[in-house]
């Protein structure tokens, strides 16, 4: 923190707080961040002598910089669903469990356009609530989404929703447009991962998936997790998500989840298990053993099972904060996930342990930023705002009601930020929102086209359902 800052910068935030949430928990206060070629090149003193020239300056006084949220499991092709599961809730009892009988149903009726359209609007929603980077779980036209991630200028990684077995699960047969042949699933998602690193100029990924145990094969399982050690990639997965599955498992395989992928070879760190609730504690223990990284989603998460995030958390398990989609949580604000997941945890390990705080909002602040980035794969290069780290920084506004009379910033963002509280945001060394506006898309142009365009998937979906 104490070298010269450079002659010249692409970017200089002058005057803000600095919450880098680095190893050693620095806080800034009248302080200065350069950017230059998408990194970080210098953090010090606002009234340090020769601050760079910069193409562009932003005025950090009465903001707090800190780095960019992370959602580490995300539906970016449920996106236009949100809101429409209660909507029909509030006619008619919906049919369980949801994911087979609703979301799965309508990713199967998507053109490519519209999962274009649901990125636009899932993406900039993101970016004007302070995430900066995502992990998709897997849907129809991955292309589609990182088409739109790179128009909107968010750092992401995209998924293919793969299935390649019905099963006799209570519920629909999967949608034809749904389901593919094991070999088609592994041909498939080897190319998009092999296509967007080629692509997606360094910003914009894909990874493998697997949708979940129930609907994918021994085989492909297995294929996919030696594709994942060849080409150096993750694999995105639903895992001890709810009961059916622990019940479905241990019926056809007499063994839990985790324990069934285990013996299948495929847990590694390049596993990604989006919920990871309903574990054993033999189970968690796996986890640790091969180093699968997880997401906490605590907006669904607690009406599942008893989540296993600060025991993961503590045991130096790779694991951070997802939304799981506006569809299911409704709100895209990895904010107000980390201050539920608060509340969740209060509520199971504070009350029965007698513990006040289980888990701080700082801690959570934390699983939400270098948490997310380690269980993506990113910790070396994003996740805290360090010298030589990528440029993903958000510009949060300290001056609203909500934050009068507390001048900690490590307090403010742990405990008062929320995503209408980001005034600008920086992706890669690029600045992609200012003062609320997004600059690479234009806004009034994306809603008229869902204005337009969703209340024609909406009839699709309804005669689907009906």
């Amino acid at each position: 923190m104490t070298t010269p800052p450079p002659e010249t910068a692409d970017i200089l935030i002058r005057g803000c707080d600095v919450v880098t949430l680095d190893d050693a928990g620095t806080v800034l206060r009248d302080a200065a961040i350069a950017v230059s070629g998408g990194r970080i090149a210098w953090i010090g003193s606002a009234a340090a002598e020769g601050l760079p020239r910069a193409e562009t300056v932003l005025d950090g006084r009465g903001r707090l910089a800190m780095p960019g949220l992370i959602d580490a499991h995300v539906h970016t092709a449920q996106q236009l669903l949100r809101g429409k599961l209660a909507e029909i809730s509030r006619s008619r009892a919906l049919r369980m469990p949801p994911w087979k009988n609703y979301y799965i149903p309508f990713e199967g009726l998507l053109e490519p356009e519209d999962v274009h359209l649901s990125g636009l609007v899932a993406y900039t929603n993101m970016l004007l609530c302070g995430t900066t980077c995502f992990a998709d779980a897997g849907g129809p036209h991955p292309d589609e989404m990182a088409r739109a991630a790179l128009e909107v200028g968010i750092r992401g990684f995209v998924a293919l929703s793969t299935v390649d077995r019905n099963t006799d699960f209570a519920g629909p047969a999967m949608p034809p447009s749904m389901l593919m042949s094991t070999d088609g699933a592994l041909e498939r998602n080897v190319a998009l991962v092999r296509r967007w690193r080629r692509e997606g100029q360094g910003r914009v990924q894909g990874t493998l998936a697997l949708r979940q145990i129930i609907v994918c094969t021994p085989e492909l399982t297995r294929q996919i997790s030696a594709a994942a050690h060849e080409l150096d990639a993750k694999i995105h997965t639903h895992l001890a998500e709810g009961t059916y599955e622990v019940d479905y498992a241990l019926e056809r395989f007499n063994c839990r989840p985790t324990e069934y992928l285990e013996q299948l070879g495929v847990l590694s760190r390049h596993l990604h298990g989006a919920h990871s609730v309903i574990l054993t504690p033999e189970e968690v223990d796996l986890y640790q053993k091969h180093r699968v990284s997880a997401c906490h989603c605590a907006m669904n998460n607690y009406g599942i099972g008893m989540p296993r995030l600060h025991e993961m958390w503590r045991r130096g398990i790779d694991i951070g904060l997802g939304t799981d989609g506006a569809a299911t949580a409704g709100t895209l604000d990895i904010f107000q996930v980390a201050h539920a997941a608060r509340i969740g945890q209060a509520a199971m390990i504070g009350h029965p342990y007698h513990i006040r705080t289980p888990m701080s909002a700082e801690a959570l602040l934390q699983v939400a930023t270098r948490g997310g980035a380690r269980a993506l794969g990113l910790g070396a290069e994003i996740g805290s705002l360090e010298v030589g780290k990528r440029a993903d920084i958000l510009l949060a506004d300290t001056t609203g009601a909500d934050q009068m009379g507390a001048e900690d910033p490590l307090f403010l963002a742990a405990h008062c930020v929320v995503g209408q509280d980001i005034r600008s945001v920086i992706v890669d060394g690029r600045l992609v929102v200012r003062e609320r506006e997004v600059l690479t898309i234009d806004m009034d142009a994306l809603r008229h086209r869902l204005a337009k365009r969703r209340p024609e998937i909406m009839a699709r979906f309804d005669a689907v359902v009906a």
